[in-house]
């Protein structure tokens, strides 16, 4: 989960940009994680310890206020409700990368990524999303090359993947939906020949661009199984101390080794 990480601090100053460009800054003083960390970390630590999804988010949403949730979800946050409310948005394939991380067996995957998609996003395209993007992290993992991983979630989910960054970019305006911000963020990660590419051109497309790059440097961490030093150690010095602490232990549990 580490290139989720990665990608949403790179991706938060520029929320909103029309720069429409892949030659930005990766580093700046304002970087900060956002929600895509936040609910992402909270994925991971009911993987490694238990607990229930909708629990968990909860707790995780209100130790870090103010980190760009979107609207539904903090009235969600502010309310002693437990059960999903038909959300599609992007937020139940933001946080999903743990789950392609954590399993062995596609099924699994695909279980589990509904299950943690549902404790809020129960619409059918929130479901999809978080399954997309958690196999698509699992296919890179086992190996697959770009061309299976682009047919599988073609025909198994229905998203135009024949799209490339390029054609995409001009038109492409603010969504934080599941359809409107997984198939790009899963195009990015197909243009891309490493993982800083992979962010930068998921970056460049503009519109909510911490949660494209987010689910984009899931998928490209698994495939490329290389994140620079310079990117992980950004990360490390943002999250701080307790918060790495969590990644090291899922790393460890699961066994994801990081090359730089």
């Amino acid at each position: 989960m580490v290139g989720t990480i990665v990608g949403d601090i790179i991706g938060s100053v520029y929320e909103g940009s029309q720069a429409r460009a892949t030659n930005f800054k990766l580093f700046t003083a304002y970087s900060h994680f956002t929600d895509d960390t936040v609910m992402t970390l909270a994925t991971a630590d009911t993987l490694l310890h238990g607990g229930a999804y909708p629990e968990n988010y909860k707790m995780y949403g209100r130790n870090f206020p103010n980190r760009g949730y979107g609207g539904r979800f903090k009235q969600w946050l502010a309310s002693d409700d437990l059960a999903p409310y038909q959300s599609y948005g992007n937020g139940s394939a933001m946080r999903v990368s743990p789950v392609g991380f954590a399993f062995n067996k596609l099924y699994e995957v695909l279980s589990e990524a509904k299950e943690s998609a549902s404790a809020t996003h129960d619409h059918p395209e929130g479901i999809k999303g978080a399954e997309a993007i958690a196999s698509a992290i699992f296919l890179a993992r086992e190996g697959k090359s770009k061309e299976e991983i682009r047919t599988y979630i073609a025909d198994t989910f229905g998203y135009n993947l024949q799209r490339t960054i390029a054609q995409i970019r001009p038109t492409y305006t603010f969504d934080a939906s599941c359809q409107g911000t997984v198939p790009e963020a899963i195009v990015a990660f197909l243009d891309s020949h490493n993982f800083e590419s992979c962010i930068r051109l998921a970056v460049s497309l503009g519109g909510d661009v911490d949660t494209l790059a987010a689910m984009a440097g899931g998928i490209a961490q698994a495939y490329y199984g290389k994140i620079p030093y310079d990117m992980v150690y950004f990360a490390q010095y943002k999250l701080g101390k307790q918060l790495w602490e969590l990644v090291e232990e899922f790393n460890e549990i699961y066994d994801i080794k990081i090359e730089s």
